[in-house]
């Protein structure tokens, strides 16, 4: 009897449902034994990697609960890829998904933030713009023209102070956070992602860049919704961590 391939995988991921039937080993004798083997490695494997690229909600919830998380999420979301670095993409969706856990409303995007950083860290390498690359274009040029930011660059939004939840748990002394939404920017100037926790108007100018705004009109977004926005601390962050990957003037 030859074995469901579906049933199989459904099997594999969830350690409560039979060994499918008909599953035999080479000399064709029952293979229950090494299927269930098999199975419980995959399932330590694949939760050891959600609680690598996680590390802070591992540490938010315990990593008890983490391990109870991590298999539900793997019943619901079995790898689609064979790159363990890639796991766990849907991850922040699943979390803000639980009843159980809505009393943690920063707890997805804290998630969506470190999803962000594995996102920089693998994402494509690109060569920035030079540095004077904007200053040397007349106002009415730059203020018309269209930026390409590297792969590389991650804009994480929240209501939640997801910056200082990260940094105090990554980084020993940080002070606790304080009730605040923030906006946090990734680069990778170099080899590793940097974490920039962005002034106000800074994630509305960037989110603009990054939809294909033009330069005036990104700017003309974030002084609408705050007045204070500065361009220069700004835009120097994006050329100091070399994510500006392109200039495209207006034809």
């Amino acid at each position: 009897m030859s074995v469901n391939q579906s049933q199989f995988t459904q099997a594999m991921m969830d350690a409560a449902l039979p060994v499918p039937d008909g599953l035999v080993d080479g000399a064709n004798r029952p293979a229950d034994r090494r299927f269930n083997v098999y199975r419980n490695n995959v399932t330590v494997s694949l939760v050891e990697a959600l609680k690598v690229a996680f590390p802070v909600i591992t540490n938010l919830l315990g990593e008890v609960n983490l391990d109870g998380l991590a298999r539900l999420y793997l019943q619901a979301h079995p790898p689609n890829t064979p790159l363990m670095m890639f796991y766990g993409a849907d991850f922040p969706d699943f979390l803000a998904s639980m009843k159980q856990l809505s009393h943690l409303g920063y707890l997805a995007d804290v998630a969506r933030l470190e999803q962000a950083e594995r996102r920089a860290y693998h994402a494509a390498d690109a060569s920035p713009v030079a540095h004077d690359a904007l200053a040397v274009l007349p106002p009415v040029v730059l203020m018309e023209a269209t930026l390409t930011l590297a792969p590389s660059v991650q804009l994480v939004r929240s209501p939640w102070p997801i910056h200082d939840i990260w940094r105090f748990n990554m980084e020993e002394g940080a002070p606790k956070p304080t009730a605040a939404a923030q906006d946090v920017l990734i680069t990778r100037p170099a080899f590793d992602p940097v974490f920039h926790l962005l002034p106000e108007g800074g994630g509305d100018w960037i989110a603009a860049l990054m939809s294909g705004k033009t330069f005036g009109t990104a700017y003309e977004a974030a002084q609408a919704t705050h007045p204070e926005f500065d361009l220069g601390v700004n835009l120097t962050l994006l050329l100091q961590d070399h994510a500006i990957t392109h200039v495209k003037k207006k034809e």
